[in-house]
């Protein structure tokens, strides 16, 4: 089989397995583009093999840091290629995973061939995502255990939090300041709320998903926040589970409403000139709200089959109605305030 090209990775493939960020990369200013996309295909295919639960989580473990070494400039291994390819790869259901694991070599030949400056970003960015799988697979049991574990405390959420998200508003907040002089006034406050949009986004995938992690032995949920409600992990899986677990739930909604309102700032502080920029930044801000504002309306947010997902047709309703606002300051936060509202108005 021929070997796929720069073109085909960072393009069909891209689209196949970056479903809904590919809107947010397809807006972004054209320098951005490659070096973006390559670092979500690394850091995707790592996630393939760290979530890949027919294999042990000590192979998996293996394997991970293996790619890490590679990514950070480790002589190719064609063993560890043949092996994600033969282990990984076969197990995925979905036909974009495995191309984008069987070309794992190619991806790491175009790594090479970036600006330095734009590999040393792309290498630190997924060594660091790494590090926030690997926590995974060292901190939660096998999934086929029936075990559940719950993170300590809440600054190990925290940490989680930056490691497999906050990592990435710095990386995109670093690539931005070098590829678009203008569009990054004050570096350091940017960098700091990019840290926060990251971990906005994050804590509402974590709550999203609490009921699917549940079942497979992983709870991001504190247990010393568990314990205050009367709560232990297990607990969380029973039937009355979401409306005894609520008042937890919007206690760390508000936190994560602290963090979007970083996200927002920072989205602003964007110069209304940089229409794709805000674009790219503002799309996530207006899905993440609306899923929390389905959040707390749901009374079974922990039942898994009821997960509180915007549907694809209100996605795009989203991004339809986000082109007459992003140019407007004013509006954006009028939008933003009502949304707050919502969110407050079930959570206070």
């Amino acid at each position: 089989m021929r070997e796929p090209s720069r073109a085909f990775l960072l393009g069909p493939l891209l689209k196949g397995v970056s479903r809904s960020f590919y809107l947010t990369l397809r807006v972004l200013p054209a320098r951005m583009r490659d070096p973006v996309g390559l670092a979500y295909l690394l850091a995707r295919a790592a996630d393939t093999i760290a979530d890949t639960s027919l294999i042990p989580p000590e192979r998996r473990l293996a394997l991970l840091l293996s790619l890490r070494d590679q990514v950070n400039g480790a002589a190719a291994d064609a063993a560890l290629a043949a092996s994600i390819a033969t282990e990984v790869a076969g197990q995925q259901e979905q036909s974009d995973e495995r191309i984008l694991l069987e070309s794992l070599g190619p991806a790491l030949a175009v790594l090479a061939q970036l600006d330095p400056d734009d590999r040393q970003a792309v290498r630190q960015i997924v060594s660091t995502l790494t590090e926030g799988m690997e926590f995974d697979l060292r901190t939660f049991p096998d999934e086929r255990t029936g075990r559940i574990v719950a993170l300590r405390e809440p600054e190990e959420l925290d940490r989680y939090t930056y490691l497999v998200a906050g990592c990435v508003g710095e990386f995109w907040t670093s690539m931005t300041a070098a590829h678009m002089p203008g569009a990054i006034g004050e570096p350091d406050a940017m960098l700091r709320r990019g840290v926060r949009f990251g971990k906005a986004l994050q804590m509402t995938n974590v709550l999203r998903d609490c009921g699917k992690d549940l079942r497979i032995g992983r709870c991001y949920l504190p247990a010393t926040m568990l314990h205050q409600h009367g709560l232990s992990p297990q607990d969380l899986l029973l039937p009355g589970a979401s409306l005894r677990a609520r008042a937890m739930m919007r206690e760390l909604v508000r936190k994560t409403l602290e963090h979007f309102h970083e996200a927002m700032a920072y989205t602003l502080a964007i110069p209304p000139r940089f229409i794709r920029l805000r674009l790219a930044c503002l799309w996530p801000i207006l899905i993440g709200m609306e899923t929390l504002l389905l959040l707390v309306r749901n009374d079974n947010w922990l039942d898994c089959a009821r997960a509180s997902r915007v549907p694809r047709s209100q996605v795009y309703r989203i991004l339809a109605y986000s082109l007459p606002m992003v140019l407007s300051n004013s509006l954006l936060r009028a939008w933003f305030a009502r949304q707050v509202r919502s969110i407050d108005a079930v959570v206070r």
